[in-house]
């Protein structure tokens, strides 16, 4: 009768939410807004090729995005079955191998719509596609380190992005202004994705994932982080005044100085307050970045 039961499971569909569940739509809007502050910053017209706008987004944010998180779903159904069991695939909401399935399609189809993008968005989709499947599958499995994963994950979330909407919309590598910023958010999101990992705490210390609230404990772990994400702030605050942007940078100095008092709120307790600092200090970290993106504009830096 078990077997019969297990045989039934393996054959039934996956739910249409459980797949929507699984793709994390609230996971998309980073590596959208960041590909939209590459578009702020290539400074060409947004109406001129609003296609490429809306191709970025849709694989920026559901496509490339959403697979990733399928495919750390599937590789991490051991681990979550432990932290967040009524996720889809741990509880059965995803059978059999759907999770792996799922994920793999939506790596084909990111690739085809990427091959749309030309040149530029094709390599970024291949750099993203392969980077996902890098984060969590075997044998590489870079999100077992506190230092190698988060800044991977960083890097894809905003600084891939942000280079792929300047350079589709302006046809070529983006200036090198574009770039250097680009690398700086994405460094300092290094510092939001080890707050990201104190809710998997429990289970990745049981399942030898060493990130750094396991390796380094939740209050220093927490201090690294906001010392990760405030120092790329400061240098580009620095060098929107070194370009003679001072406006700029007097505007991202104060979403700065309001990010330091959250980090002080959320110093009083790590792990209790990291959800919440992900609903605050992080808002006004993007909002940096799009005030960066139009200063770029401004100064002609595409």
């Amino acid at each position: 009768m078990s077997v019969t039961l297990d045989l039934q499971s393996r054959r039934r569909m996956p739910h249409p939410r459980a797949v929507l569940t699984l793709i994390k739509p609230i996971t998309w809007f980073p590596p959208i807004w960041a590909y939209l502050c590459g578009v702020v910053s290539s400074g060409v017209p947004v109406m001129s090729a609003p296609w490429l706008v809306l191709a970025g987004v849709l694989l920026a944010g559901p496509v490339v995005c959403g697979m990733s998180q399928a495919a750390n779903d599937w590789c991490d159904r051991h681990v979550d079955a432990i932290n967040e069991p009524h996720r889809p695939i741990p509880s059965g909401q995803i059978p059999g191998r759907w999770g792996l399935w799922i994920a793999l399609v939506m790596s084909g189809f990111a690739l085809c719509l990427g091959a749309l993008l030309g040149p530029w968005g094709f390599g970024a989709t291949v750099f993203g596609v392969l980077a996902a499947w890098a984060y969590s599958a075997e044998p590489v499995r870079l999100k077992r380190s506190g230092v190698w994963g988060p800044g991977l994950v960083g890097l894809c979330y905003e600084g891939l992005p942000w280079f792929t909407g300047a350079a589709v919309l302006s046809a070529g590598a983006p200036a090198w202004p574009i770039v250097v910023i680009a690398l700086l958010y994405a460094l300092g999101a290094h510092g939001i994705m080890t707050l990201n990992d104190f809710k998997a705490l429990e289970g990745d210390r049981q399942t030898g994932v060493n990130s750094l609230p396991v390796t380094l404990g939740p209050e220093r772990a927490a201090r690294v982080a906001c010392w990760v994400m405030a120092v790329p702030q400061v240098v580009v605050i620095g060098l929107m005044a070194v370009w003679d942007m001072p406006v700029f940078a007097g505007i991202i100095a104060v979403l700065l100085l309001a990010q330091v008092w959250a980090m002080r709120v959320l110093l009083t307790d790590p792990k209790g307050r990291a959800p919440w600092y992900n609903g605050t200090g992080v808002m006004l970290y993007v909002s940096g970045m799009m005030i960066a993106a139009v200063a770029l504009r401004m100064m002609g830096a595409g």
